[in-house]
């Protein structure tokens, strides 16, 4: 019997009622396990409706109380690691051990969130005229909304709801109809923590749900992760619409890899930043600029390495990278690696072809590495979103910082050298959002933000961290006179406050 995934509103699993379902696939079989209920306007209206009474309650609520069932949540959410591992394998593809990773990383925001009480106090002026302070707070929005992807089913969502949750925020949810199982069991162990009804809700679907989200009026901001043809457009919509928006979009992230790199830790690092997860994350490394004469050690390096990987189901424990998550995003991902070669690329690993033995029917493929890519190329102007590896060549730290910062994507990139002063120069002179020296994904901890440059994020916020608080509060300044009780009455004034 196919496993049915209904919405999550107002505290209890609602069964869809449109009549719509979407496919859910096991990617190392190619079967379809799951039917995923797509929600109409109505069901949406529903969801918002639900946060919008919960919110007359939670908005006013004490930071104890949120803190405290997020604690509880984070301890659940804890002993749950293996159970939500295993729906995201189930359904999206990746080893177990990359799962557990994704949850791990989601957890740092839950930290954040516990701690949310730090981030949220406020300022405070006293006299800046006679008997007159000024205080500065933060409040909640409302309702607000994320629009998360298939590739951190878990993970992404956590980038966001904690956040908003603790700091007032009720909260719906439009995750990815690819992998959505996950969601729903954050939702039942947010309600086993004591998350009062309607604060968190689930709703599934396609372009239906998404555009219901970024018109209603009583959501107040949406945040998204995803393509940039995506971002661009949630951005634009909601932004018609009044509402707040922090749209992450694709990105191309480089790495520079000077004559001075240890090499053999270039080539680790950049096997695991581009072929780990099946490269189906914003943050892979999917171009390496080799600078000087290094580019063939280099490229030989990144080869060994790469041939000795193995690849299988991800409930496999001695599998290292899983399928894809579909057959169509396996066949696009694919024609990149066939085409390069016509393009001026030299195919030094094609994967197109890979199979795996007793799981013929799933979304496969195999490592590729290409070689001296021009920028003209395909495999290098697109997101892949995929195992496939592009190596540029160019002579000068100089000529490799104008052809990364000529992209039209800023999300992350890395610089590999033994020369701080060159890591210093990179770090400021490289048009990205986040950096990473001798680190190939640098990915910022929860109480930094994460976000990037240019076509990779559309908003004036970035996602977590600092950001994440102020994204999902707005601020409020109040000025206040409290005549001492020994003055006497006094004739009214209407003008602005003296401040001498």
């Amino acid at each position: 019997m196919t496993k049915i995934v209904n919405h999550w509103i107002g505290g209890k699993t609602v069964e869809g009622a449109s009549g719509t379902y979407g496919p859910v696939t096991d990617p190392a079989t190619g079967a379809v396990t799951t039917k995923v209920a797509f929600a109409t306007v109505d069901e949406v209206d529903a969801a918002v409706a639900a946060a919008k009474d919960a919110y007359a309650t939670w908005g006013t609520s004490s930071l104890a109380k949120r803190t405290t069932i997020l604690f509880k949540f984070r301890a659940l959410l804890d002993a749950n690691r293996d159970a939500i591992a295993e729906l995201i394998t189930a359904e999206h593809g990746k080893v177990h051990s990359d799962a557990l990773g994704e949850v791990a990383r989601g957890l740092e925001i839950v930290d954040l969130a516990c701690g949310i009480t730090v981030q949220l106090k406020g300022e405070l002026s006293t006299e800046v005229a006679s008997k007159v302070d000024v205080a500065s707070i933060r409040q909640p929005l409302g309702v607000v909304a994320g629009i998360t992807p298939f590739n951190f089913p878990a993970m992404v969502p956590m980038w966001m709801f904690p956040i908003a949750i603790a700091t007032g925020n009720t909260f719906v949810l439009k995750p990815s109809e690819k992998d959505p199982s996950a969601s729903l069991k954050i939702a039942e162990l947010l309600a086993e923590a004591g998350l009062p009804d309607g604060v968190f809700n689930v709703v599934h679907g396609d372009k239906v749900a998404v555009d219901r989200l970024l018109e209603h009026p009583d959501v107040k901001a949406v945040s998204f992760v995803g393509s940039t043809p995506i971002a661009r457009y949630i951005h634009t919509t909601a932004s018609a619409n009044g509402k707040r928006v922090q749209a992450l979009g694709g990105a191309k992230n480089h790495m520079l890899v000077l004559p001075d790199a240890d090499l053999d830790a270039a080539a680790d690092a950049v096997v695991s930043a581009a072929y780990g997860s099946a490269g189906e994350r914003c943050m892979a490394i999917s171009a390496v600029v080799a600078v000087g004469a290094v580019g063939d050690e280099l490229v030989e390096k990144i080869r060994e390495r790469a041939e000795k990987i193995k690849i299988g189901p991800g409930n496999d424990p001695t599998s290292e990278m899983g399928p894809l998550i579909t057959k169509v995003h396996r066949d696009k991902v694919a024609s990149y690696v066939t085409g390069a070669a016509a393009e001026g690329a030299e195919v030094v690993l094609d994967g197109s072809g890979y199979t795996v033995e007793g799981f013929e029917d799933g979304h496969w493929i195999g490592i590729s590495l290409l070689d001296k890519v021009p920028t003209t190329a395909k495999a290098y102007t697109d997101e892949i979103f995929g195992p496939v590896l592009c190596v540029l060549r160019v002579d000068t730290y100089d000529e490799g910082v104008a052809l990364i910062n000529s992209s039209p994507f800023g999300n992350g990139t890395a610089i590999f050298t033994r020369d701080g002063g060159a890591a210093r120069r990179f770090q400021l002179e490289i048009e990205a959002g986040m950096v990473g020296v001798n680190v190939p994904i640098p990915v910022p901890v929860g109480y930094h933000s994460f976000g990037g440059w240019k076509d990779s994020l559309f908003g004036d916020h970035h996602i977590y961290g600092n950001d994440g608080t102020h994204f999902y509060t707005r601020g409020k300044v109040v000025t206040t006179r409290w005549p001492d009780p020994a003055d006497g009455p006094t004739g009214v004034d209407l003008g602005f406050p003296r401040n001498h």
